[in-house]
Parts: C-alpha cells; structure tokens; sequence
C-alpha cells in the first residue's frame, strides 16, 4: 500500500509543488561534493569579478530552468522507469544548482530576480513534451541537454583565465549534462519537434540575454 501511495498522483502534486517552492526560494543542496572545493581563489578584477558573476547567474538560471523541466516531466511521465529517470537527473542537477548558488555567494553576487518566471516558463515547456509520450520527453532531454552543453562549452571559453573555481564547477556541469543526454537516448528518446526544439532554443536566448545582468 505505502509503496503505491508514492505513485499516487495527489502525492506528486504535492511533491512537485513543494520542489517548486524550494527551488524558487533557493533552497537547495548537494549530494556531491563541489568540484571547486579545493581549488583556490584567483584574483579578479572588479569587471572580471562582475563578468564571472553574471555568467554563472546564467548558469544557476539554467539549473532553476533544469529543475523546472525534470519535476514536470518526472510529474507527468507514464512509466515508472522513465519517472525514475528523470527524479535521479533532477537530484543531480540540484547539485549543480547549490554549487552555482555558492559561486554567485562568493562572487559577491546573487541569483536572478527572475527565476519564478524562467521556473515557470519551463515547468509549462516540461508539462508538454511529457503529455506527448515518454519517448517525446526523453527527446526534449536529449536536445536541452545538447544545448546547455554547448551553452556550458561557451562559458568555458568566456570566464576569466585564472577563475579556476567557476571553470572547476562548469567543466563538472556539462559532464553531467552530456551524461543525462546520453541517458535519455539509451531509454528510447524521440527527437522533439521542430517547433518545440525552436521554443526551446528562443526560451534559452531569453533567459541568456537577461539573467548576466538580472
């Protein structure tokens, strides 16, 4: 009885909303320990310090987004196996969402105002690629993960030389995101239609183009 009470969809309700919450309150941990652990501090310059800030902001939206995408597909999916998937994914996106918060915190900087809207944006994004199918979901992760991998490529490119903390911690990130894509094809993943692929590719501009500064 108590086994199939978790699968009851009143309990998801309440599981996901509760996640919501967490997350939109920056409430999060991680289960590994953060990659940029034993590295150094460099110096920075205040503008290098502001330009590091403002692109893992980006990357902690990113994993706010993450969360919103995987609690509603996990919400929403129709196997056990492919729910499970996507809960073990969630939890180790939440590490990088603790490990960003930390960054930001040492950076003298802070998440973006704007993560109830970007948490939302997804959540609906997550809801419908779940709606059309396990397969269709896993094709969503496919291509989310393909883009914030080369999102994440461009980071390590445009971060300070000498941040090593920030490269420690991205570097770990699109490791974990190349593994979550590579996972979901093993399940069966469907590739997402064009229309959702280009909203998808529009929602990631967006939230780009105004958590650096906000």
């Amino acid at each position: 009885m108590d086994a199939n009470r978790h699968h009851h969809p009143l309990d998801r309700f309440i599981a996901s909303a509760d996640k919501a919450l967490r997350v939109v309150a920056g409430v999060a941990s991680a289960s590994r320990p953060n990659p940029a652990a034993h590295t150094d501090d460099a110096v920075l310059s205040e503008s290098e310090q502001r330009h590091a800030a403002g692109l893992m902001r980006v990357n902690h939206v990113g994993e706010v987004m993450a969360q919103a995408l995987y609690n509603s597909q996990a919400r929403f999916a129709r196997s056990d196996e492919i729910r499970a998937q996507f809960e073990l994914a969630s939890r180790e996106e939440e590490d990088h969402l603790a490990w960003t918060a930390q960054r930001l915190h040492e950076l003298g900087s802070q998440p973006s105002v704007l993560n109830p809207l970007f948490y939302a944006g997804a959540y609906a994004l997550g809801t419908v690629a779940a709606v059309m199918g396990d397969a269709r979901s896993l094709g969503f992760v496919v291509e989310t993960e393909r883009q914030v991998e080369a999102h994440l490529a461009s980071h390590l490119d445009k971060l300070p030389p000498q941040d090593a903390k920030s490269r420690a911690i991205v570097e770990q990130m699109k490791s974990d995101e190349v593994a979550h894509g590579e996972k979901a094809r093993e399940l069966g993943a469907e590739e997402a239609p064009l229309p959702a692929r280009m909203a998808m590719t529009a929602m990631g501009k967006l939230m780009t183009s105004t958590a650096y500064y906000i």
